[in-house]
């Protein structure tokens, strides 16, 4: 039995985890059908070498070369796409299990989602056609100069008036960051991928734009006033408003209540190691104790008064 280090085990473990996600990957793309195609032509090529067809040999081997470098056009896009996703992964993040970018606020506040699903709601109530992108974190600067930049806290009123119909502003994309829209009227990419042919420009816009980032697209129909939203190349249709929240509330980014009640009632010297506070409590000396004290009945009912305003202002209406 050959000797087994360590680093072997860690490499076997990489190498699984490496085939596990390409195979996924190709099942999830347009690699999968292209993965048939090139098992049939192997088979080919074994069924020739068995029956010893030169010719047939003679062709493979001069075409090999070729098909490799052909294969890497071919597969563009989708390589493309799965560098794209590789960069945006958190590793440390998924590690450690924690979000840095997590807020109290989030990406965007409650209001945010009340005035777009509000929003929403009466647009389709009324079938009027919108497509509003929400930024997350690849920046959409690029479709932001496509339109016609805007600088707007969202409102539901703001937004049907931009999109109602015959209106200068109307034709285009909504992209909005924060709590803010930044733009109308601004170009997306068109999907190539195969839709439902009852859907239209919209809905393949919505689409291609979550296809090349991390957007989030909500769609609202003007055929059918029904409402949709798209996310990492994947479209839902029909949703209901409900629905349209919860995919707003997950790409929130919000810390939970516990999470909230957790920061709030952390200690200010949670960040330093014990041996740093030692040394940070020795250097106050025995004089500041009534102070410290005092500060921590302070803090605590500052905390106490934070966490009733939350509690209060924290319900979706």
């Amino acid at each position: 039995m050959p000797d087994v280090r360590w680093t072997d085990l860690v490499e076997v473990l990489i190498i699984a985890y490496l085939t596990y996600h390409i195979l996924l990957w190709v099942k999830n793309t347009r690699a999968w059908q292209l993965m048939k195609g090139i098992a049939v032509v192997v088979a080919m090529a074994l069924l020739a070498a068995f029956f010893n067809m030169t010719t047939i040999l003679w062709i493979f081997r001069h075409v090999a070369g070729i098909a490799v470098t052909a294969l890497v056009i071919i597969l563009q896009p989708e390589l493309r796409a799965a560098m794209e996703e590789l960069g945006r992964k958190n590793f440390l993040s998924s590690i450690l299990r924690m979000d840095p970018a997590k807020t109290e606020e989030g990406r965007f506040s409650d209001r945010t989602v009340n005035e777009l699903i509000r929003a929403c709601i009466e647009m389709g109530r009324v079938k009027t056609g919108a497509l509003i992108v929400i930024e997350q974190t690849t920046p959409l600067l690029e479709y932001v100069r496509s339109g016609i930049e805007i600088d707007a806290i969202v409102s539901s009123q703001l937004l049907i008036n931009i999109f109602e119909k015959n209106t200068p502003l109307h034709d285009g994309a909504v992209i909005i960051r924060g709590n803010r829209i930044v733009s109308a009227t601004s170009y997306l990419p068109i999907t190539s991928s195969q839709l439902d042919k009852n859907l239209g420009t919209r809905h393949r816009a919505g689409v291609g734009i979550s296809e090349e980032t991390d957007a989030l697209t909500l769609i609202v129909s003007e055929e059918t006033g029904q409402l949709s939203y798209s996310y990492k190349g994947n479209l839902w249709s029909p949703v209901t408003p409900e629905q349209l929240r919860g995919a707003l509330v997950r790409l929130q980014n919000k810390l939970s209540e516990e999470e909230a009640a957790r920061n709030a009632t952390r200690s200010p010297l949670g960040g330093i190691s014990g041996f740093g506070r030692y040394a940070l409590r020795r250097t106050k000396g025995t004089g500041a104790a009534a102070d410290q004290q005092k500060d921590a009945v302070e803090e605590n009912g500052e905390e106490k008064m934070a966490a009733d305003t939350e509690k209060e202002g924290g319900a979706h209406v």
